[in-house]
C-alpha cells in the first residue's frame, strides 16, 4: 500500500462532487462527520492486512475501497478506525443484508472519515472505475473558471455562462446532435436555431448535410474550434467537441445572436469545453441513471407498488389517469408505419390478452410484445416527441417507456373526469407517424393506477385491431378515451378470459378454423364477414370483394363440411367467439422449399 503525504484538502475535488458524478444508488453515505465537502485526492483499493502499526501509514484525502469487508462484520470497526487514523476522506464497505451495526455508526460519527456502503449488485471493479472516472472529470471545489459557481450538471446555467462569454447564442448537444441545453433567447433566433430548439435536436436533413460536407469529421477529430461560416440562410457558428481523453461527451455550439460574435469567442469556447467536461459527465452518469431509476419507479407504480410514488415524482393524494400511446414512424424501415401497425395487430392481441384480462397488476408490459421486438430508432423518435408533448401539457405529468409504448400519468384537477382529452388530441398531430393512444379512467388513489393502465392498454388494443382491418394506405393515427369504446374493450376482456378454455375444446368452429389454416381456404373469413354484416349477404360480399353467390356457396359448404350454420343462434355465438380468437393467431409459416 503506497504511503501518501500530508492532507491535500485544498487540492482535489470534494467528496460531494465525486458522488454526484457516479450513478445514483451505487454508494450510500452512512455517516459523514465532516460533511461531504472534504477534498478527495485519489481512490484506491484497501487491504486491511497491509496496514502498519508503526503509525507511518497515511491515507490522507483517499477514498478507500475496503474489498471483502462487510459493514456488519466484526472487522468493520477496526477498518474504520484504521482509516480514520490514516486521514482517509472516506472508506467504502459492502452493505450486506443486515446493514451497519450501531457501534460502527457511532464510531464513524465520532471520527473524521466518512463511512459509505456499496449496495448489493455493484461490483468493486465497477465502483473503482466509476469513482476514478468521476475524479478525473471533476474540478477542485471552489476553483474558478467558466463553470465556477454552477451546480454540477447545470447545463442550462453553463449554456448561459458560455453565451455571455462568446457574445452569442449557445446550445449544448450530445454526440447524436440532440439538444441537452440552450442559452436564454435575448434576440429572435435564426430559423435553424428555432428548429433545433423546438425539435430538441438538429433537424435530420441538417445532420446529413453537415456529415456529407465533412464538418462532423473535422469537429470530432480535433480539440480546437471549428468554424461554420455564415451563408444566405444562417448566421455564423462556432463549434467544439467536449471530450475526456478519447471519449466524446458532446459539443458546444455558438451562433451569432443579432450581433457579431466576440473577438475572443473561439478562445472562450475552448475554455468552456474544458469546463463542460464534469457537467456532461454528470449528465451521462447521474442524469441518465436517475432518469432510468425514475422510469423504473413509474413502471413499478403502474404494477401496483405504491411505495414507488416518491421516486416516480407522483403525489400520493392527487388523482391521475393513465394514457398509453403506441407509436410507429412512417419513415422507418420496411413498408412503413401502416404495415407495422397491421403486423402488430396479428398475434400481439393474444400476447396482451393474457395480461389485460388478469387482475390488475398481475402482468404488465405485454401489450404489443411482437411490436416491441421490431421497435427501433424511428419509433423512439415518435416517443421522444410524445414525451415532450406530455411534459409540456400539464405540470406533474410523468412518463415511462416500454418498447413502442409510452405510459403517461396525467394528474387530474378537482372533479375533472377526462384530464387526458387535450393530450390525446395532441398525440394525433405528430407528423410522419401513426400513433394509437388510449386513456384510462381517473384513479382516485395510487392503488387504482394499475386498473387505469389496464383499461388504457385495452383501448390501444381496440384501436390497433381497427387499424389492422383497414387497407395499409388508410391507416392513420387514432385516439380514444375509455368511455368511447366500452363495448369493444368489454369484448376483449371476455375473449381474454375465454381464450384458455377455448383452446381445450373442440367442435364445428374449431374444425373450420383448422381446415382454413391447413388448406388456405376462406370459410372462416366468409362466416366472420357475414356475422359482422349482421347476416346481410350483400354487405358481407362487398367487404370480401366477391359476388353474393360466391359467398352463398362458401356458407353452404361451411355448413355441409363442418356443421357451422349461422342460422343457429348457438353456433352463431360460438363462431363469433372462435373466429375472433382465431384472428389473434399469426398465419402459419409457409412450407420450406
Amino acid at each position: 500500500m503506497p504511503t501518501h503525504g500530508p492532507d491535500r484538502r485544498d487540492a482535489g475535488p470534494s467528496l460531494e462532487q465525486i458522488l454526484g458524478l457516479i450513478a445514483p444508488g451505487m454508494l450510500d453515505v452512512v455517516v459523514a462527520p465532516r460533511g461531504t465537502g472534504v477534498a478527495v485526492a485519489d481512490v484506491v483499493l484497501h487491504d486491511p492486512g497491509e496496514e502498519r502499526d508503526d503509525g507511518t501509514w497515511a491515507a490522507s484525502g483517499l477514498i478507500l475501497l475496503a474489498v471483502g469487508v462487510e459493514v456488519a462484520s466484526p472487522e468493520a470497526l477496526d477498518v474504520l478506525r484504521g482509516a480514520d487514523r490514516a486521514g482517509a476522506a472516506a472508506v467504502v464497505m459492502r452493505r450486506g443484508d443486515r446493514g451497519p451495526r450501531a457501534a460502527l455508526v457511532e464510531a464513524a460519527g465520532l471520527g473524521r472519515t466518512a463511512l459509505l456502503t456499496r449496495r448489493p449488485g455493484q461490483g468493486w471493479t465497477e465502483v473503482l472505475g466509476r469513482l476514478r472516472t468521476a475524479l478525473a472529470h471533476s474540478v477542485p471545489a471552489g476553483a474558478g473558471g467558466t463553470a465556477a459557481g454552477l451546480r454540477l450538471g447545470d447545463l442550462s446555467g453553463l449554456a448561459n455562462t458560455v453565451a455571455d462569454l462568446v457574445g452569442g447564442a449557445v446550445t449544448i448537444e450530445d454526440p447524436q446532435s440532440r439538444v441537452l441545453a440552450y442559452s436564454r433567447l435575448d434576440h429572435e433566433p435564426d430559423p435553424m436555431r428555432r428548429l433545433t430548439i423546438l425539435g430538441q435536436e438538429v433537424p435530420r436533413w441538417r445532420v446529413v448535410e453537415l456529415r456529407e460536407s465533412g464538418f462532423f469529421q473535422r469537429l470530432w477529430s480535433t480539440d480546437g474550434v471549428v468554424r461554420l461560416p455564415a451563408d444566405a440562410r444562417y448566421a455564423e457558428r462556432l463549434a467544439i467537441a467536449v471530450r475526456h481523453g478519447s471519449e466524446v461527451l458532446g459539443s458546444l455550439w455558438a451562433a451569432a445572436d443579432g450581433r457579431p460574435l466576440a473577438e475572443d469567442a473561439a478562445a472562450a469556447l475552448r475554455t468552456a469545453a474544458r469546463a463542460a467536461v464534469p457537467h456532461l459527465s454528470h449528465h451521462q452518469t447521474w442524469g441518465r441513471a436517475a432518469a432510468r431509476a425514475r422510469e423504473g419507479a413509474v413502471h413499478a407504480l403502474l404494477k401496483g407498488d405504491v411505495r414507488a410514488a416518491p421516486e416516480a415524482g407522483v403525489t400520493a393524494d392527487r388523482p391521475y389517469a393513465v394514457v398509453v400511446a403506441e407509436a410507429y414512424d412512417r419513415r422507418g424501415a420496411g413498408s412503413g408505419g401502416a404495415h407495422d401497425v397491421q403486423e402488430a395487430g396479428v398475434g400481439a392481441s393474444a400476447s396482451a390478452g393474457a395480461g389485460a384480462g388478469a387482475g390488475a397488476g398481475e402482468t404488465y408490459g405485454g401489450l404489443g410484445s411482437a411490436a416491441d421486438e421490431a421497435s427501433g430508432a424511428a419509433g423512439q423518435r415518435v416517443l421522444d416527441v410524445l414525451a415532450l408533448q406530455a411534459a409540456a401539457y400539464r405540470p406533474g405529468c410523468v412518463t415511462a417507456r416500454s418498447g413502442r409504448l409510452l405510459y403517461v400519468l396525467v394528474p387530474a384537477g378537482d372533479g375533472e373526469t377526462d384530464p387526458a382529452r387535450p393530450l390525446l388530441a395532441t398525440a394525433r398531430s405528430v407528423p410522419r407517424s401513426v400513433v394509437l393512444a388510449g386513456a384510462g379512467p381517473v384513479a382516485d388513489g395510487l392503488s387504482g393506477l394499475p386498473a387505469s393502465r389496464e383499461t388504457a392498454e385495452l383501448v390501444v388494443r381496440v384501436l390497433r385491431e381497427r387499424a389492422a382491418r383497414r387497407p395499409p394506405g388508410e391507416v392513420v393515427s387514432a385516439v380514444a378515451a375509455h368511455g368511447e369504446v366500452v363495448p369493444e374493450t368489454t369484448v376483449l376482456r371476455l375473449l381474454d378470459r375465454v381464450e384458455p378454455l377455448w383452446g381445450s375444446l373442440s367442435g364445428p368452429v374449431h374444425a373450420m378454423v383448422e381446415h382454413d389454416r391447413a388448406h388456405g381456404s376462406a370459410y372462416g373469413a366468409s362466416v366472420a364477414a357475414y356475422l359482422d354484416a349482421s347476416c346481410d349477404m350483400g354487405t358481407a360480399a362487398r367487404h370480401l370483394h366477391v359476388h353474393p353467390n360466391t359467398l352463398r356457396y362458401r356458407l353452404r359448404r361451411a355448413r355441409e363440411l363442418f356443421g357451422v350454420d349461422p342460422a343457429d343462434p348457438a353456433v352463431r355465438l360460438l363462431a363469433d367467439i372462435g373466429l375472433r380468437l382465431a384472428a389473434r393467431r399469426p398465419p402459419p409459416a409457409p412450407p420450406l422449399g
